[in-house]
């Protein structure tokens, strides 16, 4: 599977509102790259083949959080919901099943609304797996900054591998 010709979305958001974001990668919003209807298992399989590992079934948080030392993947595998990405300056995002978002290290997110269906995979690159949860406002930004520049870049997109769209535009 080749995600190089999906159409895709890039945020790149300065800090704000206690979240660091990431000064140098934007995080990637894959609209429709995946079919609909397809199993967690399945989802989880294609990432962990990927190298993304340590993952997930659930929703996202309510609340504006970040991971300081992980990247993150969420594939929306059911239902639908309104994120906002980057902070409570960010953009709101629309998803659903079949959707895609890859949030590099300190990248703010939350679930603004969804419907009772809504259900995400989430995984992290090798190593990275464990990530801490961090609300806005709760660790300094110098801090988190220090920590989002010293993640290292994942070796694998987490949907196509090695030739995979977040290897052009993380240029990892």
């Amino acid at each position: 599977m080749s995600n190089q010709g999906q159409s895709h979305t890039l945020i790149d958001t300065p800090a704000n509102g206690g979240v660091p974001n990431n000064g140098a990668l934007p995080a990637v919003i894959l609209p429709g790259v995946l079919s609909s209807g397809k199993s967690t298992d399945e989802v989880q399989n294609l990432l962990r083949a990927n190298g993304w590992v340590g993952s997930w079934v659930w929703t996202v948080y309510d609340f504006h959080h970040f991971h300081p030392a992980s990247h993150e993947v969420l594939v929306c595998v059911k239902g639908s919901a309104t994120l906002q990405i980057g902070g409570p300056d960010g953009p709101e995002v629309g998803v659903q099943d079949g959707d895609v978002v890859i949030l590099p290290a300190g990248f703010g997110h939350r679930r603004l609304k969804s419907d009772v269906e809504f259900a995400v995979v989430g995984a992290y690159p090798e190593g990275q797996e464990d990530p801490e949860i961090i609300r806005a406002g709760d660790m300094p930004i110098e801090r988190a900054e220090k920590l989002v520049s010293a993640t290292p870049l994942p070796d694998r997109d987490p949907l196509s591998g090695r030739d995979g769209l977040l290897m052009q535009v993380w240029g990892a």
